[in-house]
């Protein structure tokens, strides 16, 4: 990712925040440490790998809307944080490891995925997806706005379990099947039916995971 940023320490980060209306309920759960703003709108043309960034501070601030043409992933822990003053829009977020993902205004991606709970995740307005996946106890922190489009959760989630078949949302590919039983392979995933390493290699090979509507 190509991009032009300019070193802000904690005060002049929280006056941005403050300045942009986060809520500081939202901001005060990040490490009080160096960042880097982006003055924004900012495109990517491929993925934003948030394990690859190696930013001077702890993450990366847009200061406004974020396109990406690709996946938003995290797998691994220790990642920087990403803080989107606008609105997120991008293909896929897929988050595993302890990512921090804080948006000002709205999502708007084909699919949301999120496994195991080591993560923050303040959408402060709408989360629109073509389908939502969650997983082994993840839900985002807040969703300020609504939420839209299908999602596919364990029961045990009963704020964001729907009653929906996901045979009839997900293609196949991601589905898993009485082969399937190895919990390393599906990644653990305890969202009905889905297979999460195959889930997760269409994402980062820019395939769809959702039937044609």
């Amino acid at each position: 990712m190509d991009t032009v940023t300019t070193p802000h320490d904690w005060a002049h980060c929280a006056a941005l925040f403050e300045q942009r209306q986060l809520p500081a309920s939202s901001y005060r759960n990040l490490y009080e440490e160096d960042y880097d703003v982006h003055p924004g709108p900012l495109t990517v043309a491929g993925d934003l790998d948030l394990d690859a960034m190696e930013p001077d501070g702890s993450g990366l601030v847009v200061d406004g809307d974020l396109d990406v043409a690709g996946a938003v992933l995290n797998l691994d822990d220790g990642c920087p944080a990403l803080i989107v003053l606008g609105d997120l829009r991008a293909a896929a977020v897929y988050l595993e490891g302890d990512a921090r993902l804080l948006v000002r205004g709205s999502v708007r991606v084909g699919a949301f995925v999120g496994n195991m709970t080591d993560k923050l995740v303040m959408i402060h307005g709408d989360l629109r997806a073509d389908v939502t996946v969650l997983s082994a106890e993840f839900a985002p922190d807040l969703v300020g706005g609504a939420l839209h489009g299908p999602v596919i959760a364990p029961l045990y989630l009963d704020g964001y379990a729907q009653d929906i078949d996901p045979a009839t949302v997900l293609v196949p590919e991601v589905l898993r099947t009485e082969a399937d039983d190895d919990p390393d392979e599906y990644r653990g995933f305890d969202a009905p039916k889905v297979h999460g390493g195959r889930l997760l290699r269409r994402i980062e090979e820019g395939l769809p995971i959702t039937l044609p509507r």
